[in-house]
């Protein structure tokens, strides 16, 4: 039996919010950000308060399905649509084959934004791995993989062997974004099977 096979503990959210997912391949669309809280990492250029469970809608859910119907009463567009953004910190601490089980019973597609480090349930509609410096993805094959850029002397072109649809790099955030980015769209022109991802929510200010 996989660990994500079972829980006998609850889950603990950071927050959930109702947003546009602002980043990569979805960017724009319209889903419910759950954002577990924690992570197995710690990222200096990290820019998410993923700690404590006292954001908006955030708490401790004692089932699976009492987090689905959480997330389900903040869904306010057409059933047929529901996307649920399971993100963190690192979500796959905690998102397990119960909680995608629920997830759906309630309509939702699942998507994943994770660092690549911990095996994946079964069931995820969406995957997308941002993977860290002197930490290799087990999670070799899904939908997108999203490089934070620069890392140190990481060579993005290292991820290319990897079985993923979409290959992104997105400017590291704080005082020297301008410089990041620079280096980011210089990197995407010379190597044009990598694109340029921005944090669009940032620059509208939504969660």
């Amino acid at each position: 039996m996989s660990v994500h096979q079972r829980r006998t503990m609850s889950y603990r959210v950071k927050e959930i919010v109702y947003t546009l997912q602002g980043e990569g391949t979805n960017s724009g669309k319209a889903v419910v950000l759950c954002r577990f809280e924690g992570c197995n990492l710690n990222c200096s250029f990290c820019d998410t308060d993923y700690q404590g469970i006292d954001g908006p809608g955030g708490g401790e859910f004692a089932s699976a399905a009492d987090l689905a119907e959480a997330a389900s009463t903040k869904w306010k567009g057409d059933i047929n649509f529901r996307r649920v953004l399971c993100t963190g910190g690192e979500p796959l601490l905690q998102l397990d084959e119960q909680l995608v089980s629920a997830f759906h019973l309630k309509g939702f597609e699942i998507l994943l934004e994770t660092n690549g480090t911990i095996e994946l349930p079964e069931g995820i509609d969406w995957v997308c791995v941002s993977p860290k410096e002197g930490y290799e993805p087990v999670i070799r094959k899904g939908n997108e993989l999203k490089l934070a850029f620069p890392q140190g002397d990481v060579d993005p072109d290292r991820y290319l062997s990897l079985d993923y649809e979409h290959f992104y790099l997105q400017p590291v955030s704080g005082i020297d974004f301008e410089e990041n980015a620079r280096q980011a769209v210089e990197y995407c022109l010379n190597n044009p099977r990598w694109a340029l991802s921005l944090q669009i929510h940032k620059y509208i200010g939504i969660p």
